[in-house]
């Protein structure tokens, strides 16, 4: 007799990955200037063109959307060394911060299997939002490559959380977090005490073929504090059914191109892990390297 398929804790089957992400980390010394996001989309789209990628521009391409980033974590960062990000951001409107927010719990593992079967599913109504991507970053210390690590979310919009009470308080929310062997009473609290304002914009899309497509963003990250840049985000996000049913040629060509941008612009390129581990290391503190 066959055993039932496996479940989160809410009764949901495991969940498939329905995104795939293409990330490059860019050089934050080249966003001096608003400028610098419709110059950079500009050289993307001359790689397009060369490598057989059809381009949209969106009409209000380089309309720059204002977020504030805060990443909360034990003093040891618990939460990160076992692999999940806790995240707050919120949406700024004409210099004004809105009053809707988000609360992310994200695992992030090389293995897909792995990722799937983290429970991320919230105990707690309201509007949410579950992702489960693959992410595909270039190689530590070599341009035209790739690697996998593969994104389960969860998106609390609004949520009446108070994260400086504990990590317990956090728990009762994401039974994920029940997996971390500490103290359930240990605190919680802002990550090297860094505030990130992200600008972003959202230049356009990329046809591959076949139905996929990928709406593409360019981000550079700031410390709010200093006002100095941390480090800027080229990224393009395809959505699909099923990744096993992406065309394989319409998912070859968008391999093509991600290799491409990486070695037709190499000035641009930052080779190193991902932004959040950037956030991380900015102390001065031991914090996991498994991005």
């Amino acid at each position: 007799m066959s055993s039932s398929p496996p479940t989160y804790s809410d009764g949901h089957p495991l969940d498939k990955v329905h995104y795939r992400e293409y990330k490059i980390l860019l050089q934050p010394e080249r966003f001096f200037r608003a400028e610098r996001f419709q110059e950079y989309w500009e050289i993307v789209c001359g790689i397009a063109d060369h490598c057989g990628v059809k381009v949209t521009t969106n009409k209000h391409a380089f309309h720059s959307l204002i977020r504030e980033v805060l990443f909360y974590d034990t003093n040891n960062f618990d939460i990160y060394r076992n692999a999940f990000i806790l995240r707050k951001r919120t949406f700024y409107k004409d210099g004004w911060a809105q009053r809707d927010h988000e609360l992310t719990i994200k695992f992030r593992h090389s293995d897909q299997d792995i990722a799937a079967q983290s429970d991320i599913h919230p105990r707690l109504e309201g509007e949410r939002r579950i992702k489960f991507k693959e992410e595909l970053l270039p190689l530590r210390d070599k341009l035209g490559g790739m690697r996998s690590l593969y994104s389960h979310n969860c998106v609390l919009i609004t949520p009446e959380i108070v994260l400086e009470q504990g990590l317990d308080n956090v728990r009762k929310i994401f039974p994920a977090l029940e997996a971390i062997d500490i103290e359930p009473k240990t605190t919680i609290e802002l990550v090297n005490n860094v505030a990130v304002e992200e600008v972003q914009v959202d230049p356009g899309v990329f046809h591959f073929g076949h139905g996929l497509e990928a709406k593409a963003t360019i981000a550079v990250w700031r410390n709010r504090a200093s006002e100095t840049s941390l480090v800027g985000e080229f990224a393009f996000q395809a959505k699909f059914h099923r990744l096993d049913k992406v065309h394989q040629k319409a998912k070859v060509l968008s391999e093509k191109f991600y290799r491409a941008v990486q070695t037709h612009a190499p000035e641009w390129v930052q080779l190193g892990t991902t932004k959040t581990a950037m956030v991380y290391q900015m102390g001065g503190k031991a914090a996991p390297d498994h991005e």
